[in-house]
């Protein structure tokens, strides 16, 4: 726990001194392209693991570490690129982000059997998030 604490300090120091030494931008593309190629090694150890049904959480995992990579490497391309029209309102965005999601709720789901429960209560906290999220965008 204290070597994860001190690199998260490390790593939050590390951006701020590239910030302040070689600006946002610099960093941004940099940070977001790491993150984005790492999060797609990662899916793909965690599908080898579902493959060798080595734990129940690894299809979730999965699926939520390649839809965020697809995500911020979405974002990442178009920064780089940048910010072109065609990327700007486009639906194939959301193809990652159903793949995100679908990594969520295959969480919820492995969470809610760890406690012995069944059925589709699982649900409820995905619901609740869809219902706050309209809300926030309704009132802003």
């Amino acid at each position: 726990m204290k070597q994860a604490s001190l690199l998260v300090a490390f790593l939050a120091l590390a951006l701020q001194l590239g910030y302040w030494g070689v600006g946002y931008d610099a960093v941004f593309q940099i940070g977001f392209g790491a993150i984005t190629l790492m999060g797609l090694m990662i899916a793909l150890t965690f599908l080898w693991l579902y493959i060798q049904r080595a734990t129940p959480l690894a299809l979730g995992m999965a699926y939520s570490w390649c839809g965020a990579s697809l995500v911020l490497g979405w974002w990442w391309l178009y920064a780089l690129l940048g910010e072109p029209e065609a990327m700007a309102a486009n639906a194939l965005h959301f193809a990652p982000l159903a793949l995100y999601l679908s990594g969520a709720i295959l969480h919820f789901s492995v969470i809610h059997r760890s406690f012995g429960w069944h059925g589709a209560a699982f649900l409820a906290p995905v619901l609740g998030a869809v219902m706050c999220s309209t809300a926030i965008y309704l009132l802003i």
